[in-house]
């Protein structure tokens, strides 16, 4: 038998399917010569500080670093994963071949080859990549399987990823926790988070510090269209008024036009990160729920695999691009037009050189029914991102026209859309759009002159915006710097925070941890947010082009041009010289907000959790650990009482016990799981003989699931 291991029960099913698999087993699908079994997410992780070192479960300061001699993994304590994993195990025992169907991807590789793993596997393996789970890809995808050793450079930059995320988070939350937190709260650091947090910070005190400035503008009025002097700004109003006065008793001379034509191209397909900033622009999605959507709309085969960080097509998709079209039937009207000549083929959309795992996210040609209203949106806004970039560029013509008054320069600017190309496909949405953008000027000659009406202005700087999702997460992909050309976005993604597929995760934790808050769209930092940053001296855990340059070295891992032992050497001389550098920094206290203080004021923040997210390697668990032997500060000369972690304040958004993938989400009768289509059956009534359960009940129900 061949045994295929898919990442979900869903896509298992899709497989099954496929491969003509139709007899349902425990945990798996048998037919025609195939089983098809299923993950739900990671069944296996790294081991626990104190299962490497007894000594390590007490949480002491003395004892860190915690750097193990060689790194393990283990079962994750869930009842429902240990039963499949023992399932998966069966069936790769007697199995004459595997087929890794896993998520196309770092995590994805990750997460099976430490199941195969555990699981003992000795038999050959071959790798499904694919990146739609439409019939047609999926056929094409085992007619064409890999060998495994064409991925194992990905496994290698997933566990060294892993590891790294453990080492450092492991080692700098319990340091910053027993140095800083007062006993009051685990104070969490993470690779990705903290530096994250250091840019809402960053912004955050650039706002509180920022004084106002006043200057003063010149600009006159001829022929009705405003000029602006091209002197700039004046920093004194005796300066503005000194020009002003010059200019006043003189006429307007024309001294130059300037007609120049252009194009301005489609916006580049969508990756996951572009996506998720136009949806909270447009619709205020959050990062999560918009991945949430795409992800829905990927397994419902309407559009390609989403946790992808290109914007380009490979050649191999150009001949398939008339048969996606003309599956796009609710698009027929923008269509037609395309279809009608040869489909063009341009470098900005199709470059084999810039795509590696996975291409831009784009329709499948499956046509969809039964989407939700906001999958429905997602799509949309998918849809016509790919038909706008086969539709002609758009041609402008710019006019530029220079004056002069008493040898003071003056300039006005002034746009024409000729033909509007690709902005066709947005019809009304993308024509008013145009219309604001166009400032079609009269017609101006040389040399002539008449009169003017000059004005100095009164104007005063503004303070940064505060980020949204949107501007938090072009900052997280450009490692801070603000880029909104596409091109430039591109060469700076390799140094960025994260992964697209975990920048949403790294948002909603901050959130939970009451690091930051929101305020309508506006993210600002808490207190506490803001005090750990500004305790954090070691500038390697907060800068985000040092955590971006680490990125990097994984992505060279990846591409075998970076050794991985090399990075190891360096993880570990980092966390030892982070640890003593802490260990001998004077004491400080961080200031713990409470987020009841923020409800009082009538802010309305996200429901959030002090309790970290079981399961990911990045966001270690010393709350679980501190449960069992509370972090005790440094000695003191007399026995201090402990002060137990406070409980959260919702069980929203924390892992689910049952899967071990979802989270936590909140019903109109009950709690369940996110990933309840994937068949996760975690279900907790919100009342009990008419009764609201408490948090600490709903606790206890949670705990008693894990054992």
């Amino acid at each position: 038998m061949k045994v295929c291991i898919a990442e979900k029960p869903s896509v298992a099913r899709d497989i099954a399917a496929v491969l003509g698999a139709t007899t349902r087993r425990d945990g798996y699908i048998e037919g025609n010569g195939y089983q098809v079994t299923w993950v739900f997410g990671h069944l296996c992780t790294l081991k626990e500080p104190h299962e490497y070192n007894p000594a390590w479960k007490r949480w002491d300061i003395y004892s860190l670093p915690m750097i193990p001699q060689k790194f393990g993994i283990k079962l994750i304590n869930d009842e429902g994963s240990i039963k499949q994993f023992h399932i998966i195990e069966g069936l790769i025992k007697n199995a004459e071949e595997i087929i890794n169907c896993g998520d196309a991807g770092q995590e994805g590789e990750l997460i099976q080859r430490w199941v195969m793993q555990m699981a003992g596997c000795k038999c050959p393996v071959k790798r499904l990549w694919t990146s739609s789970l439409t019939e047609e890809a999926l056929k094409e995808g085992f007619n064409n399987l890999h060998p495994q050793s064409d991925y194992d450079k990905l496994y290698e930059a997933g566990a060294m990823r892993a590891i790294g995320d453990w080492l450092l988070g492991m080692n700098a939350t319990r340091l910053y926790t027993m140095k800083y937190g007062g006993n009051k709260q685990v104070l969490s650091i993470g690779r990705v988070q903290t530096p994250t947090l250091a840019l809402v910070v960053k912004r955050h005190l650039e706002i509180a510090n920022f004084k106002p400035e006043q200057y003063w503008e010149l600009k006159t009025v001829y022929r009705d269209t405003t000029f602006a002097a091209t002197k700039g700004k004046f920093t004194t109003e005796e300066e503005g008024r000194k020009f002003l006065q010059e200019v006043q008793n003189s006429e307007f001379t024309v001294t130059d036009v300037t007609t120049k034509k252009g194009v301005e191209f489609a916006p580049r397909l969508f990756d996951l990160t572009s996506l998720q900033v136009e949806c909270n622009k447009k619709y205020a999605f959050s990062a999560e729920e918009t991945l949430k959507l795409i992800q829905s709309l990927y397994e419902k085969k309407v559009t390609t695999y989403p946790r992808v960080d290109n914007t380009y097509l490979s050649d191999d998709i150009y001949p398939k691009i008339p048969n996606i079209m003309r599956g796009m039937t609710k698009y027929e009207a923008l269509t037609q037009s395309v279809l009608a000549n040869k489909i063009p083929k341009t470098k900005r959309v199709f470059d084999n050189s810039k795509v590696t795992d996975h291409h831009a996210i784009i329709p499948t040609g499956v046509n969809p029914t039964n989407l939700t209203a906001d999958e429905w949106k997602v799509y949309d806004l998918v849809a016509k991102r790919f038909i706008a970039n086969f539709y002609p560029d758009c041609q402008i013509s710019t006019t530029t026209v220079m004056g002069e008054v008493e040898k003071i320069e003056f300039k006005a600017n002034g746009k024409q859309i000729l033909s509007p190309g690709w902005r066709m496909v947005y019809d009304k949405e993308k024509s008013e759009e145009a219309n604001d953008e166009e400032k079609t000027l009269p017609a101006f000659t040389k040399g002539e002159h008449g009169p003017h009406t000059p004005d100095l202005a009164e104007k005063w700087t503004t303070a940064p915006k505060p980020y949204t999702e949107a501007t938090l997460l072009r900052a997280m992909e450009t490692a801070g710097k603000q880029m909104e050309d596409g091109e430039l976005r591109d060469l700076l993604k390799e140094n960025g925070i994260g992964r697209p597929s975990t920048r949403a995760n790294i948002i909603e934790t901050l959130f939970k941890r009451n690091y930051m808050r929101k305020e309508k769209k506006n993210i600002y930092a808490t207190q506490t947010g803001i005090d750990l940053i500004n305790t954090i001296q070691q500038e390697l855990l907060k800068s985000a082009e040092l955590t971006g340059q680490w990125e990097k070295r994984l992505r060279m891992i990846e591409k075998s041009t970076y050794d991985s032992a090399t990075f190891m050497t360096e993880l570990k001389t980092m966390v030892t010289e982070i640890v003593q550098s802490v260990k001998h920094d004077t004491q400080r206290t961080i200031t713990i907000e409470e987020k009841k203080a923020e409800e009082e004021k009538g802010k309305t923040p996200k429901p959030r959790s002090k309790a970290p997210k079981k399961g990911k390697a990045e966001e270690p668990q010393p709350a679980t650990e501190a449960k069992q032997t509370q972090p005790q500060t440094q000695p003191q000369p007399q026995a201090q009482p402990q002060q137990a972690v406070p409980l959260p304040a919702t069980i929203v958004g924390m892992a689910c016990p049952l899967c071990g993938k979802g989270t936590i989400v909140k019903g109109r009768t009950a709690y369940g799981c996110s990933d309840w289509k994937a068949g996760c059956a975690l279900r907790l009534p919100i009342e009990v003989d008419g009764k609201e359960q408490t948090t600490e009940e709903l606790l206890k129900q949670l705990r008693a699931l894990k054992q």
